[in-house]
């Protein structure tokens, strides 16, 4: 018969501390989220641990036998304002809910503090929302042995990283498509963040389908509002201003910005939808209550957070929500375009 070959080892504390040249205690207290120590130090177990491949032994699983079931995940955000984030949340608690687990709401400041937070509690995963994670924190949380699942990444997350969000390229072709079917020519573009994935795929599928057209955004019709109404209402201004040579249509690449295009239409004194069209891109409450009725891309937000809960619980299943290559799973719900009444022809 052959020999059987042991599994390898993990790593101890030990081999750890002994790498990072700090003591076994110190190094207990960095993988378990103590506060007592200082960042130099907890950087250097975390690259230790790293190094060695070491991962955090197991949580207790929902559902194991002879282990004690933690009914409960993290969902981590970068901000508690506005009716997205709230429906994001609705859709994660429904699903938990039916499961009998709790969420626990983490708002994610500028330090790494709400990283120590979930290493201290026996949670069965964290959902990360609107929050720009580094390789770093990722790491530390994947060598914590947290699986996590990432809504609507800001940026490209690592391989191994579970991420979830919408098809925003289509939903910024879907726009255009509407407009230029309107007889849309002069068309302006208010993107959140330059170097956001969602922002830029939105804007992409936009200038796409123009050009096919023929038509083009002029630089100075092409701004960025930061995902902020105010900022956008600036913009939107700076574009209106241009007098008989202004846009006769706005794609905004959040509702809430296009809120700020309605905020500089009223300024200017131009009626929507008879002398600007806007079309605004998420479908949140606001769109709907806004004079007139806002028409917008409409991305699964509900959806998106209930998708996010079950891809987490399957990789409290396992290790990591995983394709059958082997790579992180990276799912896009479908968006589709709402017809109201804040886009017309051309004026």
């Amino acid at each position: 018969m052959p020999t059987p070959i042991d599994p390898p080892r993990s790593p101890t504390l030990a081999q750890i501390a002994a790498l990072a040249g700090i003591s076994v205690p110190t190094v207990s207290k960095v993988l378990n989220g103590g506060t007592d120590v200082s960042e130099s130090t907890r950087r250097r177990v975390m690259a230790s641990a790293q190094e060695l491949g070491y991962r955090r032994k197991t949580r207790a699983r929902l559902g194991d036998e002879g282990r004690i079931a933690v009914p409960l995940i993290d969902v981590v955000v970068k901000h508690v304002e506005g009716s997205w984030i709230s429906r994001v949340l609705e859709g994660v608690e429904a699903a938990a809910a039916a499961d009998g687990i709790d969420v626990v709401l983490t708002v994610a400041r500028s330090d790494d503090h709400w990283m120590r937070r979930l290493l201290r509690r026996p949670s069965l995963g964290a959902i990360i929302v609107l929050v720009d994670t580094t390789a770093a924190q990722l790491n530390m949380l994947t060598t914590a042995n947290i699986p996590v699942v990432v809504i609507d990444p800001i940026t490209r997350p690592p391989a191994d990283v579970a991420s979830i969000g919408a098809t925003n390229w289509d939903g910024g072709r879907l726009a255009a498509e509407h407009l230029l079917e309107l007889g849309h020519t002069r068309i302006g573009v208010v993107g959140g963040r330059r170097s956001e994935l969602s922002s830029s795929a939105r804007i992409d599928g936009f200038v796409t389908a123009l050009r096919e057209q023929g038509v083009t955004v002029p630089a100075e019709w092409l701004a960025y509002g930061d995902w902020d109404r105010e900022q956008a209402h600036r913009m939107a201004s700076a574009m209106l201003s241009s007098g008989a040579a202004r846009p006769s249509a706005i794609f905004a690449c959040s509702d809430f910005m296009a809120l700020g295009v309605y905020d500089a239409a009223r300024d200017a004194s131009l009626s929507i939808p008879e002398r600007l069209s806007v079309v605004g891109f998420d479908d949140i409450q606001e769109s709907g209550w806004a004079t007139p009725p806002m028409t917008t891309v409409q991305q699964p937000i509900v959806e998106m957070g209930a998708a996010a809960y079950r891809m987490l619980r399957e990789a409290d299943r396992t290790t990591s929500p995983r394709t059958p290559g082997g790579s992180a799973i990276r799912m896009e719900l479908e968006t589709r375009l709402i017809t109201r009444l804040s886009t017309g022809r051309p004026g």
